[in-house]
């Protein structure tokens, strides 16, 4: 096939039938020689007045050979679709199963691959199945009765499974391990447009019928998959993993152990650095969400083309005087804040959508990047620090999510009323005063940074624009050492994924939970245990 890049066509125009002339006129030949046309890739171009979208298209013709040789651009050339090749199973014989802790994405992908090769894995996950999860959410959105075990950090799917189901990833992927996973959630039922859409995503609500589709999946493959199963103490002799400790009670043999945590499972990370697994602390972000109309940020990124549209997204940066780098982070058009809580006595928020990104409301991260000159040394210190916020939101508003309005926030008083943006929330809401808890070096990032964000897109810092907190999980604030064949210093323990400092979002956690398992692959014969 031959591949064509950097095809132009204006959001107006946009159709088949002028995908098929727009290639005829670009490789000189007949509409009737173009036997058929893959959409590859994808991007809208707003730079400018005029708004395209941007294709790149797979393209079967007659007499290939031909018209390559006739056309010189170096936008026309050789298709060429890499895929990702698993390494070969190794030799060793494995002494019991491969043992998975987390069933985010990470420790997911890590399962459906070893599922898919052979290898029969036991997954544990401290939450419930995805199904009777969202009950347990539900209700707590709804009566602000937390179950700590099952909320929107802890069960199937992971804290990715209550958020935009965003796939975006800048990681350099040669071995064509992201598609791979792009393919597998194509293949569970995610739309065809992931394959090849800028920025993609799935949608808090598909999502949940692909983690069914998966799960039924590696059950029928083998694995075995344990809920409301808690991994709590590990058995090591001579810096090699023995076995396993579950709620307390029950122990496995264990000397493979896939370790998939994700960012909120502080008592298990307390439990591990007791047990002297390697950490450090590691710099991350925290801050506030801002919400606005939808409309208003569509109208500024695509002008007379917004309505024609889907809701626009963005992404912003700053760097202030006192050089802390603030930016946007996990923008959801047309969602939702979520109350995002899994600790008792603590508050902490998040950004949901669903596929179609459907409400009136758009809300943004806005994150202040945090070290240890911030909150001290000690590797989990910046886990305290995140926790020390966490619990002062909660206090600051009995433990609904705390609100205020831009203007208010610049006046440092508290808001009594909302403006013409609504608030579409996940949990109750109350109006506060956020600058009485919030670090004063965030307090004055914001002040500098939000009108400067409004430069770029006007509205932005809007007397009526919303500001909700706490937004404090960005990313884990500490990493689990691990050498070149992504193994800790307790041999048989394998960190992965977000939680372990490896990974930032859906995509780059399955992709490393991914490679853990190719990693074990490569030492053991698949096994009938």
């Amino acid at each position: 096939m031959i591949k064509i890049r950097q095809v132009k066509i204006l959001v107006t125009e946009d159709s088949e039938e002028k995908h098929y002339l727009k290639i005829s006129k670009l490789l000189h030949i007949k509409k009737e020689d173009i036997l058929k046309i893959e959409i590859k890739k994808k991007s809208i171009d707003a730079r400018d007045k005029e708004i395209y979208f941007i294709y790149e298209f797979d393209v079967l013709v007659k007499n290939e050979n031909p018209v390559l040789k006739e056309n010189k651009s170096k936008d026309i050339l050789l298709s060429s679709d890499t895929k990702f090749v698993c390494k070969k199973s190794g030799e060793k014989e494995l002494k019991d199963r491969i043992i998975i802790v987390g069933m985010g994405p990470s420790g997911l992908f890590a399962a459906y691959l070893l599922a898919c090769k052979g290898y029969k894995p036991l997954i544990i996950e401290r939450g419930k199945k995805v199904s009777e999860r969202i009950k347990d959410v539900e209700y707590f959105w709804k009566t602000g009765i937390l179950n700590e075990e099952s909320n929107v950090a802890f069960g199937e799917g992971g804290a990715g499974t209550f958020s935009d189901g965003k796939l975006n990833t800048l990681i350099k992927d040669k071995r064509q391990i992201g598609k791979y996973v792009f393919d597998i959630l194509h293949e569970n039922g995610a739309n065809k447009e992931i394959l090849y859409i800028q920025n993609p995503h799935i949608g808090t609500d598909n999502l949940r019928n692909i983690l069914k589709n998966m799960r039924e999946k590696i059950l029928a493959m083998g694995a075995e998959i344990r809920y409301e199963t808690k991994l709590t103490n590990i058995i090591v002799k001579n810096k090699q993993l023995e076995k396993i400790e579950v709620n307390n009670n029950e122990l496995i043999p264990c000397s493979n152990l896939i370790l998939a945590i994700g960012h909120s499972a502080r008592d298990t990370l307390e439990m591990l650095l007791n047990h002297e697994v390697t950490m450090v602390s590691k710099p991350f972000a925290v801050g506030i969400r801002v919400m606005h109309s939808q409309d208003m940020i569509n109208r500024n990124q695509y002008h007379k083309y917004a309505d024609l549209l889907p809701n626009a997204s963005y992404k912003l940066t700053y760097t202030t005087k006192e050089k802390r780098g603030v930016y946007s982070f996990c923008m959801c058009p047309g969602g939702y804040v979520v109350n995002s809580s899994c600790e008792k006595n603590h508050l902490v928020i998040n950004g949901m959508s669903n596929y179609k990104r459907d409400t009136a409301t758009a809300n943004s991260a806005i994150v202040v990047t945090v070290n240890s000159k911030d909150y001290g040394e000690g590797v989990l210190a910046g886990v305290e620090f995140q926790r020390e916020l966490e619990h002062k939101a909660y206090l600051l508003s009995n433990g609904k999510i705390p609100l205020q309005l831009w203007k208010d926030f610049k006046e440092n008083k508290k808001s009594t009323k909302l403006g013409n943006i609504k608030a579409i929330t996940k949990g109750d809401y109350e109006l506060a005063n956020l600058r009485e808890f919030l670090p004063e070096f965030l307090v004055k990032s914001l002040l500098e940074t939000m009108p400067e964000f409004d430069k770029k897109i006007p509205g932005f810092a809007a007397n009526d624009t919303i500001l909700a907190a706490i937004e404090s999980r960005t990313s884990s604030g500490i990493k689990i050492l691990r050498d070149e064949n992504f193994e800790a210093n307790i041999k048989g323990i394998f960190p992965t994924g977000e939680g372990a400092g490896y990974a930032g979002g859906i995509t780059t956690s399955a992709i490393d939970g991914i490679k853990v398992a190719e990693e074990i692959i490569s030492r053991y014969k698949k096994n009938s245990i």
